[in-house]
């Protein structure tokens, strides 16, 4: 606790301690002695009483109030103090009892002990602030209302408990010490009159209380700082007095004649202190970690105790002199005595409670540490760790490292604020986290970046790839509004043959194959492969075949199968290229990235020329479905193409299904109804395909003769399972009335199996019936027709 130190206020309690100390001594004999003695008593009492009503008139509310408690109160004891005086060196007799005197010493307790209350609730208000030899400080100019810098936590449970056995043990280790002292010889005598009784015992009792309430004030820490000097100041001028009482009524109860000057220290020092206390001005409040409120100091913790110990040198003072504890002595003892052993239990179990909060604490200090706090995954640290530890393990041959970066998240934020642009990303890293396994690690590398990590018995990175922007493609809804992420990935398959390489670089690798699919063209996965030349660039290639066969190009065949006992009727041709470097290039990169430039017609050519040559050179006899792009639907150039593909390659043109894709919608629909019926005239099947996504609507089905229709995944495969079968069972229903067929699409469990089929749709696609692969690998021994 921070003091403000006076040395002239120290120098004079030295001066005024030493001339008791010399005037104890008796050096010009005993009556002078006792003239200085009463002097010293009187002028004490006289200057605290005075610079109480002086420096209350300086302050107002709480701080004006105890002082002038105070003041009155010693202003009463001077009084006493001047009868007993008069008495004893004018009157040359002793002081009657009860008298005058006592009147005016007991009102010292009488106003000590509220003026203790009102210092015990006073708080700090720097504007009245003001020093005993100046005029109060202006306060600094605040814009806000300050606020503490730390704010007191209680950790333990049993906080209350505590204080009131630290409260009882001092209460009663004082009452030992009063008793032995003072009190019990007053109650044990026997007086003429109860009145006389009652003035007795009053001042050990008075006595008692006030020094317990200070006490019980400085060590439970219950004045703010700034006044804690007054109250340690005030505390000790009670104390003194209270001493020096106990000797004069143990004096007394023995029949002593006469009390030494020595034993009046306390009369003479307490006023003095008394007085300090009123004139100090508070202390400026520090800024430092032990001005904290709620700190205690060794020596406030070491306070109850002292009694404690007082009691036990007592104790053995009264043995070593042949006697002992009386009754009341011997019985408050034990009893503090318990209350200590229990408040040592209070103790062990706080300690108990708090190194389990430690270690709670310190377990959070760690989460925090190596974990995102807006998503709660695993931040860049911590995954670092987890893929250096992936690499040197026995697992390496097993390891997919995928880089996500959402695309155009900056739009979210400016459309919608951050706030809900940070919800969004919580929700993103949720539904990533939700298509891998417990195993995996999925972690937020700031911004709108994550990385995943896949150990173990895993899927080709494409199918992963496709996984997660399928999961991500389901709508998340913003403030009322859906909002469909698209996210590029950079995927890395640790190489076995490759010298062990490091996770910062296969992190780098990672992030370059993403940016690389990002210049491609945007919601794309790259797989990594070495390669010296750069990115692959499908554009460029295409243009370059000019209208010949592109290398790394080929077709990947889906089975399409009838649910009943699915057998396969029909199969989806779909594009796949890898690029010149090895690097394996997804169709939702290298497809826009025709599109974007204007080499979606060749691309379309390409595939339909494949599908057929493919189909006709197995000897299927199959419907096979093409994709072709909706912007088309009724180019002339299309429908000479297909017309050519079908008589170039002499495929039945009712084995040849055109489905119109969703990349644009369909501007012109008369123009495109027209165009449809025209492919229908040549015996080619038209279907919609992704219906209830995109563009894709029930406009189309009313304007468009198409002849099947295939529904989307969030129709099949959605988050609200009883409202997508709802919305299936209505679809499936209303293509029934219009005479169409219906193909469910990303259907990849028995259970969506089930589902779709209960809603009455009779065709399905999906992983669950067979992945796309070679023509070679489909079941050619079920031939059948759509």
């Amino acid at each position: 606790m921070a003091v403000r130190r006076n040395p002239v206020a120290i120098g004079l309690v030295a001066v005024v301690a030493a001339l008791v100390a010399v005037n104890g001594a008796a050096i010009f004999g005993d009556r002078v002695a006792l003239w200085v003695d009463d002097a010293l008593q009187l002028s004490t009492g006289l200057t605290a009483a005075v610079c109480g009503f002086v420096v209350a008139r300086r302050h107002t509310g709480p701080q004006r109030w105890w002082r002038l408690l105070i003041a009155v109160g010693m202003a009463g004891w001077s009084g006493g103090q001047l009868v007993w005086s008069w008495y004893q060196l004018i009157g040359n007799r002793g002081l009657p009892s009860p008298s005058l005197a006592d009147v005016g010493y007991l009102l010292l307790p009488v106003c000590a002990l509220p003026a203790l209350l009102v210092l015990g609730t006073a708080r700090e208000r720097p504007e009245l602030r003001r020093s005993f030899w100046g005029q109060a400080p202006r306060p600094p100019r605040r814009l806000s209302p300050p606020t503490p810098l730390w704010q007191p936590r209680p950790w333990t449970a049993h906080i209350g408990t505590a204080v009131v056995l630290d409260g009882l043990v001092v209460t009663g280790s004082l009452f030992v010490l009063a008793w032995a002292a003072a009190l019990g010889p007053v109650v044990q005598a026997r007086p003429p009159d109860a009145l006389t009784w009652a003035v007795a015992i009053a001042y050990p009792t008075s006595d008692l209380v006030m020094v317990v309430m200070a006490v019980l004030l400085v060590v439970f820490d219950r004045v703010d700082r700034p006044y804690r000097a007054n109250l340690l100041l005030l505390a000790l001028g009670v104390v003194a007095l209270a001493f020096s009482d106990s000797i004069f009524a143990y004096l007394v109860s023995i029949g002593a004649e006469s009390m030494k000057p020595w034993s009046d220290a306390g009369f003479v020092l307490g006023p003095l202190l008394i007085g300090y206390a009123l004139a100090a001005s508070p202390v400026e409040r520090q800024r430092d970690s032990e001005s904290h409120p709620g700190t205690q100091e060794w020596w406030q913790l070491a306070l109850p105790y002292l009694p404690v110990l007082a009691v036990g040198v007592l104790f053995s003072v009264q043995l070593m002199l042949g006697g002992g504890p009386d009754v009341v002595e011997t019985s408050l003892g034990v009893a503090v005595v318990f209350l200590v052993v229990a408040r040592q239990l209070i103790s062990l179990l706080d300690n108990r409670l708090l190194l389990r909060r430690v270690y709670e604490g310190q377990r959070q200090l760690t989460h925090q540490a190596f974990h995102d706090t807006l998503t709660g995954l695993a931040n860049r640290a911590l995954f670092a760790d987890q893929l250096d530890l992936a690499v040197t393990n026995g697992a390496r041959q097993r390891l997919v490292l995928i880089f996500v970066d959402l695309d155009d998240f900056k739009d979210v934020n400016d459309r919608f604020g951050h706030a809900a642009g940070d919800r969004l990303l919580h929700a993103v890293g949720q539904r990533l986290l939700s298509c891998v396994r417990s195993t995996d690690t999925v972690a937020r590398l700031g911004g709108d970046e994550f990385a995943i990590l896949l150990e173990g018995e895993l899927d080709a990175p494409e199918v992963i790839a496709d996984r997660l922007r399928a999961a991500l493609r389901r709508p998340f809804a913003v403030h009322g509004t859906l909002v469909t992420v698209r996210a590029s990935m950079g995927l890395v398959a640790l190489d076995p043959s490759e010298p062990l390489p490091t996770g910062d670089v296969l992190l780098g690798r990672a992030d370059a194959s993403m940016y690389a699919g990002k210049r491609l063209g945007k919601d794309t996965a790259v797989v990594y492969q070495a390669t010296p030349n750069g990115p692959p660039d499908f554009a460029t290639a295409l243009r370059l075949a000019d209208g010949g066969m592109l290398a790394g190009f080929g077709l990947a065949f889906q089975p399409i199968v009838r649910l009943a006992d699915e057998s396969m009727v029909a199969i989806e041709a779909l594009a796949r290229w890898t690029a010149p470097d090895g690097t394996g290039v997804s169709p939702e990169t290298f497809v826009p990235a025709a599109e974007n430039a204007g080499l979606g017609a060749a691309l379309d050519a390409l595939v339909l020329d494949l599908a057929c040559r493919e189909v006709v050179a197995a000897g299927l006899d199959l419907a096979v479905h093409v994709n072709i792009c909706a912007a088309r639907l009724g180019d002339p150039a299309l429908e000479e193409c297909i017309a050519a593909a079908l008589k170039r390659h002499r495929l039945a043109p009712g084995q040849l299904v055109v489905e119109i894709t969703e990349t644009v919608p369909v501007l012109d629909l008369d123009a495109g109804a027209a165009a449809v019926r025209r492919l229908r005239d040549l015996g080619v099947r038209v279907a919609l395909d992704d219906f209830g996504a995109g563009y894709n609507s029930l406009a189309y089905l009313h304007a468009l003769p198409v002849d099947l229709i295939k529904l989307d995944r969030a129709l099949t495969t959605g988050i609200e399972p009883e409202r997508d079968a709802a919305l299936c069972r209505s679809m499936v229903r209303l293509c029934a009335d219009l005479g169409l067929a219906v193909v469910a699409e990303g259907i990849e469990t028995a259970e969506q199996a089930e589902k779709i089929a209960l809603a009455g749709c009779t065709l399905a696609q999906g992983y669950r019936f067979g992945r796309p692969g070679p023509l070679s690998a489909l079941p050619t021994t079920q031939q059948a027709h759509s």
